[in-house]
């Protein structure tokens, strides 16, 4: 749902959820204007305190990507790459998203700002995401194991087939969101549609 009425790479909105109004966004001389909700504010540029990057797929939408923009008062707004369209349909807006946040980038950056930017998930938890992933492929080692012991073929042919599909679904998850810090200038692409 892109705002047709100014250029592409300055104004985004997306409908966050079915019910609700869109969450719309604007680059202006001033800053960056929101409006979500009944709520609307004007951020300058050099008052963004911080911006984190993630990759957060959903159930519905597979290749979803989240900017999380924060205030140096500690306000938080959150820009995503999709929007509702039906009940069934969550639509991606690649392009747009992609144009907005690098557009941002280049504003915060040419106003000065001291913004601190990161990207994928927190330390702790990226942490906690790979002991997890350590703790499952140990414990489906030994079911492997187990079922090669007994001659129980067609379970390992299961287990295998089933953490090639964990690893494909999960692995693109873990890698993207590996946490980072970056510079205006060196958005990271894994991040970006």
């Amino acid at each position: 749902m892109q705002v047709s009425d100014a250029d592409p790479a300055t104004s985004y909105a997306y409908k966050a959820s079915l019910i609700g109004s869109a969450h719309r966004f604007e680059l202006t001389e001033q800053g960056l204007s929101w409006h979500i909700g009944g709520r609307s504010g004007l951020w300058p540029y050099d008052e963004i305190g911080a911006i984190r990057l993630s990759f957060r797929p959903v159930s519905m939408q597979q290749h979803r990507f989240r900017a999380d923009v924060t205030h140096s008062s500690g306000r938080r707004i959150a820009i995503l790459s999709t929007s509702w369209q039906t009940a069934a349909l969550m639509a991606p807006q690649d392009n747009g998203f992609r144009a907005f946040i690098v557009e941002l980038h280049a504003r915060m950056a040419k106003a000065g700002s001291r913004a601190v930017l990161t990207a994928g998930l927190g330390r702790s938890t990226y942490a906690a995401v790979l002991a997890f992933l350590a703790v499952l492929t140990v414990a489906m080692a030994g079911l492997l194991i187990r079922a090669l012991v007994i001659g129980e073929f067609a379970g390992a042919l299961f287990i295998l087939g089933f953490a090639a599909l964990f690893a494909w679904q999960v692995g693109g998850f873990v890698r993207r969101n590996q946490p980072q810090s970056y510079r205006f200038d060196q958005v990271p692409r894994a991040l970006l549609p």
